[in-house]
């Protein structure tokens, strides 16, 4: 079983080239539960490649002081290269929240379901500010549509050991209510356009298609390219999205 940070390494740049990015308006409304006390101090935990933080730092206000971690070194390096004005570290959201004297806005976008989720929202809350907010994001495939996206989870399934397509069927809300008072849930729901080679090169830079090709080879890919090709339009694949976002505000 390989380690928590080797899931990414070696994928960064793909990753970083190939993942949908996030719905703003789920990041704007975190902004918008901020108390108004000055320059928020912000963490993305987990933050891969800074995905997330391409939404969010043109929402916060002036002054913001944005701090990244990932266990990752790979994802660490690419992020840095595009945000070098924000404070980057190697090492567990854990132990980097416990660093810090107050955080206003926590964030966890695609990572919560890799995290000792427990600890990590105890961590969260024992960092943030009176009123200051924890954000579970999370961009989801919405295979419940039929069609493309429901055969390529059956393509996952059927190659890669021990994936379930439901694998993210965590009550983040129920988790988040265990240590916060007020706990919300939003969604967006959306559809991204790519070439088949392009959703080819996303997949290929997933943990779950990693491992069917190291299970059975090229062959997944092959399969791939095969149900792209039946479902392209003009060249391309849609693939529609559920954004969900949930919100846990610190008590006042």
């Amino acid at each position: 079983m390989p380690s928590p940070e080797a899931k990414f390494n070696g994928l960064a740049d793909n990753y970083d080239r190939a993942r949908p990015r996030y719905p703003a308006e789920l990041f704007a409304h975190a902004v918008g539960l901020l108390p108004d006390s000055g320059p928020p101090v912000v963490v993305d935990a987990g933050a891969g490649t800074g995905i997330a933080l391409e939404a969010l730092v043109p929402l916060l206000p002036t002054g913001a002081a944005v701090h990244a971690v990932d266990l990752s070194e790979d994802m660490v390096r690419v992020g840095r290269e595009k945000f070098p004005t924000v404070h980057w570290a190697v090492g567990t959201a854990e132990e980097y929240l416990a660093s810090l004297d107050s955080v206003d806005l926590v964030v966890a976008a695609q990572a919560y379901q890799w995290m000792d989720r427990p600890s990590y929202v105890r961590a969260a809350a024992r960092g943030l500010h009176a009123g200051g907010v924890c954000m579970v994001v999370q961009n989801n495939r919405d295979h419940g549509a039929g069609g493309f996206a429901a055969e390529y989870e059956d393509l996952l399934e059927e190659f890669s050991p021990g994936y379930r397509r439901d694998y993210r069927a965590i009550d983040v809300a129920g988790e988040l209510g265990e240590r916060f008072a007020h706990v919300e849930r939003r969604e967006a729901r959306w559809r991204r356009p790519l070439t088949a080679e392009g959703f080819v090169t996303m997949s290929s830079s997933s943990t779950q298609a990693q491992r069917a090709i190291a299970a059975v080879g090229p062959e997944f890919l092959d399969r791939v390219r095969e149900l792209c090709g039946r479902h392209a339009d003009g060249g391309q694949v849609e693939v529609p999205y559920v954004s969900e976002a949930f919100y846990g505000v610190a008590a006042p």
